[in-house]
C-alpha cells in the first residue's frame, strides 16, 4: 500500500467552508497519489480555535474548549471524506473534554475507515509543557486497531520515545506517529523514538509534523519538522531504515510503499529478531548496581 504523511501548515480559519475545502483538498490530492492511508499531525486540530473569533484562539484555556465544542463536526467530516476517497485517516489530534476520564482535556487522534469506522486513541504520557501549561492530561489506554490495511496502533509524539509503550502495540504492524514539535530538537527526539520503534517491533512507523508558525494560538505558534516513514534496517527495508523522508518544513505529503508482507518476513526470518528476543531482557532489566572499579 502507499502511505502518506502529512507536514501540516495551520492557518486561520474564516468559515468552516474554508476548514472544509482545506482538508478535503489535502485528503484528495492524497487520494489521487494512490495513497491509502493518510496521517495528519498532533495538534493539526488547533486551527479550528480561530472559528470562535481571534481572542479565543488567542486564550490559552478558551482555545482549548472551543476546538474539542466543534471535534463533533470535524469527526463527521473526516468520516465522509475517507468513505468518499476510499482512504484511512487519521485525522489531526486536538484537545477533548471527555468526562469520563477527566474534567481535563486529552490529547486525541481519531481514526477513520471507508467503511464507516471510526477509533479514538489518546495520548499516554504529556510532555511537560501540556502539564505546566495546557493542563492536558493522559486518556484513554493503548490499543491495535485491526483494519483493511492491517494492524495499526497509534503513539503519539512524546509515546513513541518510550520503548514499554512501543512494546504494549507491538501486534501493530503500522505505528503512526503524530507529532508537533516547536523546535529542531524537538523533531529529532520524535524522529528517533519513531525509528526506535520501527527496530524494535520490526514494523513500520509513520511521522507527521506540523510546521511553520501560526500565531492565531499560543499552543502551536511555531512549529518544526517533516513527514518521515521508517522501517527496520534489515532485509526487505533501506539500509538506513529510513523509506520515505520530506524537506524540513516544508509543507506537503511525503509518500511511501509500504509492503506488509515484508514486516511479516523480517519478524520471522530477519538478520535480527529483536521483537522475538525482546522477553529475553526480563531477569536483566532491574536497576544496575554500581559498581568501582
Amino acid at each position: 500500500m502507499k502511505i502518506a504523511t502529512a507536514a501540516y501548515p495551520l492557518d486561520a480559519m474564516q468559515s468552516w467552508a474554508d476548514y472544509r475545502s482545506k482538508i478535503e483538498t489535502w485528503v484528495a490530492d492524497a487520494a489521487e497519489q494512490g495513497a491509502k492511508l493518510l496521517l495528519f499531525p498532533e495538534y493539526g486540530a488547533m486551527e479550528l480555535a480561530t472559528l470562535a473569533g481571534s481572542d479565543v484562539a488567542a486564550d490559552g484555556e478558551a482555545c482549548l474548549r472551543a476546538v474539542s465544542d466543534i471535534m463533533p463536526e470535524v469527526d463527521a467530516l473526516q468520516a465522509d471524506l475517507s468513505r468518499t476517497y476510499g482512504v484511512v485517516i487519521c485525522a489531526g489530534s486536538g484537545p477533548v473534554y471527555d468526562e469520563a476520564i477527566s474534567t481535563r482535556p486529552v490529547n486525541r487522534p481519531r481514526l477513520f475507515t471507508p467503511a464507516g469506522g471510526m477509533a479514538v486513541q489518546d495520548k499516554q504520557i504529556m510532555t511537560r509543557y501540556e502539564r505546566d501549561v495546557m493542563n492536558v492530561v493522559g486518556g484513554g489506554p493503548l490499543q491495535v486497531f485491526a483494519t483493511e490495511l492491517g494492524k495499526i496502533a497509534v503513539l503519539t509524539c512524546y509515546d513513541s520515545e518510550f520503548p514499554l509503550l512501543g512494546r504494549a502495540v507491538t501486534e501493530a504492524e503500522i505505528i503512526l506517529v503524530p507529532s508537533c514539535t516547536e523546535v529542531l530538537s524537538g523533531y529529532w527526539r520524535v524522529r528517533i523514538g519513531a525509528m526506535a520503534r520501527a527496530l524494535e517491533g520490526q514494523c513500520v512507523t509513520v511521522m507527521s509534523s506540523l510546521v511553520g508558525s501560526f500565531e492565531a494560538c499560543p499552543h502551536a505558534s511555531s512549529n518544526t519538522g517533516m513527514g518521515g516513514i521508517f522501517g527496520p534496517p534489515d532485509k526487505g527495508f533501506p539500509e538506513t531504515g529510513v523509506l520515505a523522508e520530506g524537506t524540513l518544513n516544508t509543507p506537503g505529503w511525503t509518500y511511501a510503499e509500504v509492503d506488509l508482507d515484508a514486516i511479516s518476513e523480517v519478524r520471522t526470518d530477519g538478520r535480527v529478531l529483536g521483537r522475538t528476543h525482546w522477553v529475553e531482557q526480563k531477569g536483566r532489566d532491574g536497576l544496575a548496581p554500581i559498581v568501582t572499579v
